[in-house]
């Protein structure tokens, strides 16, 4: 095992010096221990072109808790990939059983709080210096903030931001933590409980009284989504001392979740952390002091998000794509000139180098005693498909694919190389341009192929995403090899697309794989 970075260092010079004959070039991390060419070696670099096609994915993808650190909701349409819509559904779990909410508890509002990501740097403030808060009429000042929502998509419709956002009551069984859901999952729902008009923008708000500066109220930025009072108060208040709500299991097969969608069908995609979903209700009961009775404010939190079941219902209509065909089984073996990828369970990118390449590759490593120094894959975005301000994907999960993808470990320069410094998977260029291009690194995987010979192909599937690491850097994938390391990755939350130039012979964009190697004269 690698204990260390400084081991990591020196294992990444022993395979990379190993076979390192080149001359003068620049040191790059894709080009490990080029600075080591010695005297009498030539530099060579050459590109191959590549077999690319668009792989189906069935439009489907794990979103359940375990794969879903952010969720996403709302519905984005283009001509190229059509509607992407998402919903996030959940359950609701009670803050302990049987609760009790006092005498004659009476509901007077519910809501449910959702916070999204946000431009921190783009806030707007107005404050009202002269401000009565209405519990005790006390003099205070309020501040309020607005924050634009971080949104993938259109940000206006026809001159506005507007999503009529509606929750539903899901009316089937969720299951437990540990059931696993795809993307594509249907529930039934009931009644809609709660709705609101959504601009684009969330608030925070702060109170202050005047005389001390205590703070009086507090509220983050957050979504907040006013639910039906009468249903939430029969529903819950009402039944404080029956066996529904005895304990969490109970009162996830009695009160089974909720769903949040959009109305709309075009706009933008947002995100926001899903173990931060709350239901908070504000009741008032009696309170009896000194033999008087009067009427207490309370609140009362619910957790909508984690430890619960929850998971993103996606939705795609394939019906309305212009560019993208159905695949053939030819795809694979001659390639295509257009090839997509999409996050969230859509398409991604099949990249494999043709045998009679790796056989040319092969002979000269045997014959003439190369050294590879870099192998990696380029693929360029498509100006004619692909010409817009939508933000473009800035990296990729990479899969090797020997019988079938591999999902239980990373490629072997990740194994390797991954938190030494010296290594980058995918380095994309020209984000804001067009064309932006990309290479991924496959350098050590491929020196395995042609030295070793262990595999008879060169073959890889990337998707649109990015792997998943802890608070620490460290993979969550190389934590967990037994559920597959290859899982722990930002796929299913990840909205991005884009078209690329596939095999396309005569363009000079189309996909290839960029070899750099060294051979003494």
């Amino acid at each position: 095992m690698i204990r260390n970075i400084q081991e990591f260092f020196k294992i990444a010079a022993t395979m990379v010096i190993g076979s390192m004959i080149l001359s003068n070039c620049e040191p790059d991390a894709d080009r490990l221990g080029s600075q080591f060419f010695q005297d009498g070696a030539q530099g060579v670099e050459t590109s191959y072109p590549l077999i690319a096609y668009t792989v189906d994915n069935n439009d489907s993808v794990r979103t359940d808790a375990s794969r879903l650190q952010a969720a996403t909701l709302g519905a984005f349409k283009e001509p190229q990939f059509g509607l992407q819509k998402s919903a996030f559904v959940t359950q609701v779990r009670l803050n302990g059983g049987n609760p009790n909410f006092g005498t004659n508890a009476v509901l007077d509002s519910a809501v449910l709080v959702i916070k999204p990501q946000y431009s921190a740097d783009s806030v707007t403030t107005v404050t009202n210096e002269d401000y009565i808060y209405p519990k005790g009429a006390v003099p205070a000042k309020i501040e309020i903030k607005s924050y634009p929502v971080s949104k993938y998509g259109k940000a206006k419709i026809l001159g506005k931001t507007i999503f009529n956002i509606k929750v539903e009551e899901v009316t089937d069984f969720l299951g437990s933590s540990a059931t696993q859901v795809r993307s594509n999952k249907l529930v039934n729902t009931g009644a809609v409980i709660g709705a609101t008009s959504f601009d684009g923008t969330i608030k925070s708000v702060k109170v202050l009284k005047d005389t001390d500066n205590t703070v009086l109220l507090e509220r983050a930025a957050a979504i907040r989504i006013p639910l039906d009072s009468t249903f939430i108060a029969n529903k819950i208040i009402s039944k404080a001392s029956s066996p529904e709500l005895a304990d969490a299991a109970s009162f996830i097969r009695y009160f089974k979740g909720i769903k949040i969608s959009v109305q709309e069908d075009d706009g933008y995609i947002l995100s926001f952390d899903p173990s931060t979903v709350e239901l908070n209700l504000y009741y008032t009961n009696d309170k009896v002091v000194n033999g008087e009775t009067t009427r207490e404010q309370n609140a009362y939190a619910m957790n909508a998000g984690s430890p619960n079941v929850h998971f993103s219902q996606i939705e795609t209509d394939l019906d309305q794509l212009a560019a993208y065909r159905p695949l053939m089984p030819s795809d694979s073996i001659l390639g295509v000139s257009k090839i997509y990828a999409q996050g969230m369970g859509g398409p991604g990118l099949g990249l494999k180098v043709p045998e009679g390449t790796l056989d040319a590759i092969s002979a000269l490593y045997e014959n003439n005693k190369i050294g590879i120094v870099s192998a990696k894959l380029r693929i360029y975005t498509d100006v004619n498909s692909w010409s817009n301000d939508y933000l473009k994907p800035s990296s990729f999960v990479v899969r090797e694919k020997v019988n079938k993808v591999d999902l239980s470990s990373f490629l072997e320069d990740m194994n390797a190389l991954y938190g030494s410094g010296l290594y980058t998977l995918v380095k994309a260029y020209d984000l804001e341009k067009n064309p932006a291009y990309y290479d991924i690194s496959i350098t050590q995987t491929f020196k395995n192929i042609i030295e070793k010979r262990e595999k008879k192909s060169a073959h890889f599937v990337l998707n649109v995403g990015t792997y998943t690491s802890d608070v620490n850097g460290a993979l969550l994938g190389a934590q967990f090899p037994n559920e597959g390391s290859q899982n722990f990755n930002t796929r299913a939350f990840t909205p991005n697309r884009a078209v690329f130039v596939g095999t396309d012979p005569g363009n000079e964009k189309s996909a290839k794989l960029i070899l750099t190697y060294g051979q003494k004269q």
